[in-house]
């Protein structure tokens, strides 16, 4: 494992004894400064996803949001909208009973 930049890393076991070896991984030395490293890695990614990730913003540009017109809007729309309508069923022809000579 590579020290990454921490002072007191794990030790190279590859370079001890044998019986060196055995102490040092059975006294939690290696475990320890293992989970340093471990930490220290992480600490550090963390840190770098933070710096590159997009910011959670939204844009501020003048005129857009603020205060809608309301209810009288709605109002009038719907005014407008049944307006239209009542003048469009005026152009129809009456029909009185629409099936009344359909079967005979």
């Amino acid at each position: 494992m590579q020290k990454f930049g921490v002072k007191n890393g794990p030790v190279d076991r590859r370079r001890l004894s044998d019986q060196d070896k055995e102490a040092y991984n059975s006294s939690g030395a290696y475990g320890e400064r293992a989970k340093a490293v471990g930490r220290t890695r992480a600490y550090r990614g963390e840190r770098a996803y933070q710096g590159k990730r997009p910011v959670a913003s939204t844009s501020s540009t003048p005129g857009t949001g603020g205060q809608g017109v309301g209810l009288g809007a709605q109002q009038d729309r719907n005014r407008d909208i049944g307006t239209n309508k009542r003048k469009s069923e005026s152009f129809r022809p009456d029909m009185d009973n629409v099936y009344e000579g359909l079967y005979s």
